[in-house]
């Protein structure tokens, strides 16, 4: 299954509405129902994209864990309870709700990401903050990736 990946700078129109960009609408047009899932992050200020074969796979996932679990509670009411179905109209854009928009700061600015399964939406400024190097640990997340063998 081809996976989601590189990063697209756009602007989101003052409707809320974001372009896809071919090489995804490619996956999914090619691999996938068009029917796609926009979710929030549990932690991040930013939105998650899912075909609906890989929402389905999550959502599956979900059903079997324990709902009485605080952090599955969490889980579900954060992300499960914040999902949108959307079409990709004919100009290739999705419409992204103004309660998400909120929920995840975007502005006219957004970075649009590849994440294996999914595709992610980031505000740009909130994108630059959280993948500022001078930030992180560079040792220790060497060592962590190498550990995974990567």
């Amino acid at each position: 299954m081809p996976a989601f990946s590189g990063k697209f700078y756009y602007t989101l129109d003052p409707k809320g509405r974001v372009i896809i960009p071919a090489p995804f609408r490619e996956i999914i047009s090619s691999n996938y129902n068009p029917k796609l899932y926009v979710v929030n992050d549990i932690f991040d200020n930013c939105l998650h994209i899912y075909p609906q074969e890989e929402w389905s796979k999550l959502e599956e996932k979900v059903r079997t864990l324990p709902k009485m679990d605080e952090d599955v509670k969490l889980f579900i009411r954060k992300v499960i309870g914040s999902a949108q179905e959307v079409d990709i109209d004919k100009q290739g854009r999705i419409l992204v709700s103004a309660a998400q928009r909120e929920d995840a700061g975007l502005n006219s600015e957004i970075v649009i990401v590849g994440q294996l399964d999914k595709i992610d939406l980031w505000d740009r400024k909130e994108w630059d903050a959280v993948n500022d190097l001078s930030k992180i640990d560079k040792r220790a997340t060497a060592e962590k990736l190498a550990a995974y063998g990567l």
